[in-house]
Protein backbone atom coordinates (compact mmCIF):
# COMPACT_ATOMS: atom_id res chain seq x y z
CA UNK A 1 0.00 0.00 0.00
CA UNK A 2 1.37 3.40 -1.00
CA UNK A 3 0.42 6.21 1.34
CA UNK A 4 -1.44 9.12 -0.19
CA UNK A 5 1.11 11.86 -0.74
CA UNK A 6 1.50 15.40 -2.04
CA UNK A 7 3.87 14.23 -4.77
CA UNK A 8 1.26 12.12 -6.52
CA UNK A 9 3.53 9.06 -6.42
CA UNK A 10 1.78 5.68 -6.55
CA UNK A 11 4.82 3.38 -6.55
CA UNK A 12 6.01 2.55 -3.03
CA UNK A 13 9.71 2.35 -3.99
CA UNK A 14 9.59 5.69 -5.79
CA UNK A 15 7.85 7.21 -2.79
CA UNK A 16 10.45 5.80 -0.39
CA UNK A 17 13.29 7.25 -2.48
CA UNK A 18 11.63 10.67 -2.72
CA UNK A 19 10.80 10.65 0.99
CA UNK A 20 14.39 9.89 1.93
CA UNK A 21 15.83 12.62 -0.28
CA UNK A 22 13.38 15.32 0.81
CA UNK A 23 13.32 14.51 4.53
CA UNK A 24 17.12 14.35 4.76
CA UNK A 25 17.34 17.79 3.19
CA UNK A 26 14.77 19.09 5.68
CA UNK A 27 16.62 17.46 8.58
CA UNK A 28 19.83 19.23 7.59
CA UNK A 29 17.93 22.51 7.29
CA UNK A 30 16.68 22.13 10.88
CA UNK A 31 20.21 21.57 12.15
CA UNK A 32 21.81 24.42 10.23
CA UNK A 33 19.06 26.95 11.00
CA UNK A 34 19.35 26.49 14.76
CA UNK A 35 15.68 25.44 14.93
CA UNK A 36 16.41 22.90 17.68
CA UNK A 37 17.61 25.63 20.03
CA UNK A 38 14.05 26.98 20.17
CA UNK A 39 12.37 23.64 20.88
CA UNK A 40 11.39 22.26 24.30
CA UNK A 41 13.03 18.89 24.83
CA UNK A 42 10.74 15.97 25.60
CA UNK A 43 7.39 17.49 24.64
CA UNK A 44 4.99 16.08 22.09
CA UNK A 45 4.68 19.49 20.44
CA UNK A 46 8.41 19.33 19.68
CA UNK A 47 8.10 15.84 18.24
CA UNK A 48 5.15 16.99 16.10
CA UNK A 49 7.15 20.00 14.90
CA UNK A 50 10.08 17.76 13.93
CA UNK A 51 7.74 15.39 12.09
CA UNK A 52 5.99 18.23 10.31
CA UNK A 53 9.26 19.79 9.18
CA UNK A 54 10.64 16.49 7.88
CA UNK A 55 7.54 15.39 6.01
CA UNK A 56 5.30 18.38 5.23
CA UNK A 57 6.44 18.45 1.59
CA UNK A 58 5.47 14.78 1.23
CA UNK A 59 2.48 13.88 3.40
CA UNK A 60 -0.77 15.64 4.24
CA UNK A 61 -0.64 14.17 7.76
CA UNK A 62 2.78 15.62 8.66
CA UNK A 63 2.81 16.59 12.33
CA UNK A 64 -0.73 15.28 12.90
CA UNK A 65 -1.76 12.52 15.30
CA UNK A 66 -3.02 9.45 13.46
CA UNK A 67 -6.69 8.48 13.71
CA UNK A 68 -6.31 4.84 12.66
CA UNK A 69 -4.76 1.88 14.44
CA UNK A 70 -1.43 0.67 13.07
CA UNK A 71 0.79 -2.36 13.52
CA UNK A 72 4.15 -3.49 12.18
CA UNK A 73 5.69 -6.95 12.20
CA UNK A 74 2.87 -8.25 14.37
CA UNK A 75 3.27 -5.52 16.99
CA UNK A 76 0.24 -3.30 17.49
CA UNK A 77 0.98 0.27 18.54
CA UNK A 78 -1.17 2.30 20.92
CA UNK A 79 -4.85 2.47 20.02
CA UNK A 80 -5.82 5.66 18.21
CA UNK A 81 -8.78 6.00 20.60
CA UNK A 82 -6.46 6.50 23.57
CA UNK A 83 -3.53 8.13 21.80
CA UNK A 84 -4.11 11.68 23.04
CA UNK A 85 -4.21 10.63 26.70
CA UNK A 86 -1.18 8.37 26.16
CA UNK A 87 0.78 11.29 24.72
CA UNK A 88 -0.19 13.51 27.65
CA UNK A 89 1.09 10.87 30.07
CA UNK A 90 4.34 10.41 28.16
CA UNK A 91 4.97 14.14 28.16
CA UNK A 92 4.69 14.16 31.97
CA UNK A 93 7.32 11.43 32.36
CA UNK A 94 10.58 12.61 33.99
CA UNK A 95 13.68 13.05 31.84
CA UNK A 96 16.49 14.08 34.17
CA UNK A 97 18.56 10.87 33.94
CA UNK A 98 19.67 8.61 31.10
CA UNK A 99 17.34 5.82 32.24
CA UNK A 100 14.35 8.17 32.45
CA UNK A 101 15.03 9.56 28.97
CA UNK A 102 15.24 6.10 27.39
CA UNK A 103 12.07 5.00 29.22
CA UNK A 104 10.29 8.04 27.77
CA UNK A 105 11.64 7.21 24.31
CA UNK A 106 10.40 3.61 24.62
CA UNK A 107 6.92 4.77 25.60
CA UNK A 108 6.77 7.19 22.69
CA UNK A 109 7.75 4.35 20.37
CA UNK A 110 4.84 2.28 21.70
CA UNK A 111 2.55 5.25 21.08
CA UNK A 112 3.80 5.72 17.48
CA UNK A 113 1.66 8.85 17.04
CA UNK A 114 2.05 9.35 13.29
CA UNK A 115 1.04 7.34 10.23
CA UNK A 116 4.63 7.20 8.96
CA UNK A 117 8.04 8.56 9.90
CA UNK A 118 7.84 7.86 13.63
CA UNK A 119 11.29 6.37 14.10
CA UNK A 120 13.07 9.06 12.13
CA UNK A 121 11.37 11.84 14.09
CA UNK A 122 11.75 10.15 17.46
CA UNK A 123 15.49 9.60 17.16
CA UNK A 124 16.00 13.35 16.66
CA UNK A 125 13.58 13.96 19.56
CA UNK A 126 15.58 11.56 21.76
CA UNK A 127 18.85 13.31 20.97
CA UNK A 128 17.32 16.67 21.88
CA UNK A 129 16.46 15.33 25.34
CA UNK A 130 19.92 13.82 25.81
CA UNK A 131 21.57 17.04 24.65
CA UNK A 132 19.56 19.28 26.97
CA UNK A 133 19.60 17.11 30.08
CA UNK A 134 22.94 15.26 29.84
CA UNK A 135 24.96 17.22 27.24
CA UNK A 136 25.41 14.18 25.02
CA UNK A 137 23.80 12.56 21.97
CA UNK A 138 23.79 9.12 20.39
CA UNK A 139 26.36 8.42 17.69
CA UNK A 140 23.94 6.29 15.69
CA UNK A 141 26.72 4.99 13.43
CA UNK A 142 27.87 2.93 16.43
CA UNK A 143 24.45 1.29 16.91
CA UNK A 144 24.06 -2.10 15.22
CA UNK A 145 20.81 -2.34 13.24
CA UNK A 146 19.75 -5.84 14.25
CA UNK A 147 20.64 -5.38 17.92
CA UNK A 148 18.77 -2.08 18.01
CA UNK A 149 15.62 -3.40 16.32
CA UNK A 150 15.46 -6.51 18.51
CA UNK A 151 16.05 -4.45 21.65
CA UNK A 152 13.31 -1.98 20.66
CA UNK A 153 10.89 -4.87 20.02
CA UNK A 154 11.54 -6.17 23.53
CA UNK A 155 11.73 -2.76 25.21
CA UNK A 156 8.05 -2.48 26.24
CA UNK A 157 8.60 -5.56 28.42
CA UNK A 158 12.27 -5.12 29.30
CA UNK A 159 14.26 -2.01 28.41
CA UNK A 160 17.65 -3.11 29.77
CA UNK A 161 19.00 -4.04 26.35
CA UNK A 162 18.12 -0.81 24.57
CA UNK A 163 19.53 1.22 27.45
CA UNK A 164 22.84 -0.65 27.22
CA UNK A 165 23.05 -0.37 23.42
CA UNK A 166 22.38 3.37 23.41
CA UNK A 167 24.55 4.12 26.43
CA UNK A 168 27.56 2.55 24.72
CA UNK A 169 27.03 4.83 21.70
CA UNK A 170 26.85 8.16 23.56
CA UNK A 171 29.14 11.03 22.59
CA UNK A 172 29.59 14.51 24.04
CA UNK A 173 30.20 15.96 20.56
CA UNK A 174 26.71 17.48 20.58
CA UNK A 175 27.35 20.18 17.99
CA UNK A 176 28.73 17.90 15.29
CA UNK A 177 26.94 18.18 11.94
CA UNK A 178 28.59 14.92 10.87
CA UNK A 179 27.29 12.92 13.84
CA UNK A 180 23.82 14.43 13.43
CA UNK A 181 23.63 13.58 9.72
CA UNK A 182 25.00 10.08 10.36
CA UNK A 183 22.00 9.64 12.64
CA UNK A 184 19.62 10.88 9.95
CA UNK A 185 21.21 8.55 7.40
CA UNK A 186 21.09 5.59 9.78
CA UNK A 187 17.40 6.20 10.42
CA UNK A 188 16.66 4.99 6.90
CA UNK A 189 18.99 2.04 7.40
CA UNK A 190 17.11 1.06 10.57
CA UNK A 191 13.64 1.67 9.16
CA UNK A 192 13.90 -0.13 5.86
CA UNK A 193 10.66 0.07 3.91
CA UNK A 194 8.44 -2.35 5.80
CA UNK A 195 4.87 -1.12 5.58
CA UNK A 196 2.49 -0.54 8.44
CA UNK A 197 -0.77 -2.40 8.60
CA UNK A 198 -3.69 -0.08 9.26
CA UNK A 199 -7.11 -0.64 10.73
CA UNK A 200 -9.91 1.88 10.37
CA UNK A 201 -11.73 2.83 13.58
Amino acid sequence: MTLKNKLGITNSFELAAAEEKISKRRALMMFESGAFDKMSAGTFSTLAEIHKTLFEDIYFFAGKIRNVNISKGGFRFASALYLNSALENIEKMPQSTFDEIIEKYVEMNVAHPFMEGNGRSMRIWLDLMLKKELHCVVDWSKVDKEEYLLAMERSPIKDTEIKLILKQALTDDVGSREIYMKGVDRSYYYEGYAAYSTEEL
